[in-house]
């Protein structure tokens, strides 16, 4: 899926640079299918912007191109990148399979699946490589997950939370 990776830096390079989005010429029907997708940004091995779509409404070509530009300019944790940064970016695509309600969190898998927990109106999502990131065990990633989709932790001991699982296909530059 090297080509994912190109898109994904070609997008952000020439919009950063040029304000526009580039055209690919696509003939895979792989890259072709309505798949969600989520790209990370990382400077110097620190996260410098990640932003996705959960559920395909579009050729992944398209959501990654379109996910990458939002990762490097929308992401609220940081200001958008500069050109200056360009050269310093390492760019990481993770390709979702689709959301799967699970009964109970202990069915999540750490470092095997992504989870979206849904609950009181919010939401927040962890990617399946978090958990190995993080080193974190199931307790501290749930805790994580409900601060993320602006509770608390513990929330998920307490109330009812819907957890939906997926698993990635990521593909970084290293």
């Amino acid at each position: 899926m090297e080509q994912l990776l190109s898109i994904a830096k070609n997008s952000v390079e020439s919009f950063v640079k040029e304000g526009k989005i580039p055209e690919f010429e696509i003939n895979s029907e792989k890259l072709e299918e309505k798949r969600g997708a989520f790209v990370t940004l990382k400077k110097q091995g620190q996260l410098r912007g990640c932003i996705g779509q959960i559920v395909g409404d579009k050729p992944l070509f398209q959501t990654v191109s379109q996910m990458a530009v939002a990762a490097a300019t929308e992401d609220p944790r940081f200001p958008p990148v500069s050109k200056e940064e360009l050269p310093e970016l390492e760019y990481e695509v993770s390709v979702l399979t689709p959301l799967k309600l699970i009964d109970s969190p202990e069915e999540i898998q750490l470092g095997v699946h992504g989870v979206q927990a849904v609950a009181g109106g919010r939401a927040g999502l962890f990617l399946p490589q978090v958990a190995r990131e993080q080193n974190w065990d199931l307790e501290t990633f749930l805790n994580h997950l409900m601060l993320k989709a602006g509770l608390w932790p513990g929330y998920w001991r307490e109330y009812p939370v819907n957890f939906y699982v997926f698993e990635a296909e990521v593909f970084g530059e290293k």
